[in-house]
């Protein structure tokens, strides 16, 4: 039978760059001899103005009924005066929970061909950056206790970070599994001399190791973390993360390898079933124009045809498209910087130039 793709292409340029990644996902059939069942279905802002609702009932079982999810982006300026409830972002944390996705890959790799983009200097990056982000997804402070409340000054607002035994446990054994198949080094971030929530956290993380003595652990605060990114991120192999942290850091892992628009996604749960989509944001006022850097979600087909279809040759075909391209010097213009040999080209023709080298 073929594989079902749910496809949600979103708000901003969302439609853009998932019609590349299913330009370059069909270009794979061709190759490989193989057949996907593409079916489409409405979320973020346009399923807000559609029909009321960030998730619609009929996306959430599209998705359901799917093999894997490819995501564009959700959000926007049009709906950010909603209530929290219906804004765009919503559909995104209800997604991953009714999907059971707790774990979020988010690999970050700068390319030798990219190294003058990269904001960092020269001897910072030569010895490359080869890392993944392990983001835990569906617990922490996105989906603790919250709420309004009157205070001694007034109104005040909190957000509460909460995580159990089990849910660290459950996304450290992800990571530990992912650092085996890699350099078998682990870094572990949080903020335990201040959070029981970060002590806890600690703690799970060290008992789990036990299970893991070819890997080696290491335990570093989100602040200095931050820091040594931008210091020396060639360091890093594995970097475990709660959700927030996660979701903050792997931007700054973005950004050093050259740009946001580069960096793919996988959110995972038990079973084979995946959402995947770059890990930039919609970015509406370039949406329309052609110059949206579609990299991050060809790629992030890449890790769907590797990880939820156990497709390793068409997969491994997609990264090698996209290196090659890059070395012939075609760029969007987030990571064009006029380098002699360098060329910058639109979202459709760097598209058509990874397509072609599939």
């Amino acid at each position: 039978m073929d594989k079902i793709i749910a496809v949600l292409k979103g708000d901003g340029i969302g439609p853009e760059i998932v019609d590349s990644a299913i330009a370059v996902l069909q270009m794979i059939e061709r190759r490989f001899n193989i057949k996907f069942d593409y079916r489409f279905g409405l979320i973020g802002g346009v399923a807000i103005d559609a029909t009321g609702a960030p998730l619609p009932s009929d996306t959430l079982e599209l998705c359901k009924n799917a093999d894997a999810v490819l995501l564009g982006a959700v959000g926007g300026p049009k709906w950010d005066g909603l209530a929290a409830h219906l804004r765009p972002e919503k559909a995104l944390l209800s997604l991953r929970q009714s999907l059971g996705l707790f774990a979020n890959l988010r690999p970050a790799v700068l390319y030798d061909s990219l190294k003058s983009s990269s904001p960092l200097r020269a001897d910072i990056v030569k010895n490359g950056i080869d890392l993944i982000v392990v983001r835990e997804l569906t617990g922490g402070i996105y989906f603790g206790p919250r709420g309004f409340r009157d205070g001694p000054l007034g109104q005040e607002a909190f957000d509460t970070e909460v995580y159990s035994i089990a849910e660290v446990e459950q996304i450290a054994k992800v990571a530990f599994e992912i650092a085996m198949g890699r350099r078998k080094k682990l870094t572990s971030v949080d903020k335990a001399n201040v959070l029981d929530s970060g002590k806890l956290w600690r703690a799970t993380v060290d008992k789990i190791a036990k299970s893991y003595p070819d890997v080696t652990v290491e335990h570093i605060l989100v602040d200095n973390c931050a820091m040594q990114i931008v210091k020396d991120p060639s360091q890093f192999d594995v970097m475990l993360m709660p959700n927030m942290f996660g979701d903050i850091l792997s931007d700054e892992a973005a950004m050093v390898t050259g740009s946001i628009g580069l960096l793919p996604s996988a959110s995972l749960g038990a079973g084979k079933k995946g959402l995947y989509e770059p890990i930039h944001g919609s970015a509406p006022t370039i949406a329309g124009q052609d110059i949206a850097n579609p990299i991050a979600t060809i790629l992030s087909c890449g890790m769907l045809l590797a990880t939820s279809f156990d497709m390793i040759a068409p997969a491994n075909a997609i990264e090698k498209a996209v290196s090659e391209t890059l070395k012939k010097g075609f760029r969007t213009p987030d990571i064009f910087n006029g380098s002699a040999g360098t060329r910058r080209v639109g979202t459709k023709k760097i598209t058509e130039e990874i397509a072609i080298r599939i």
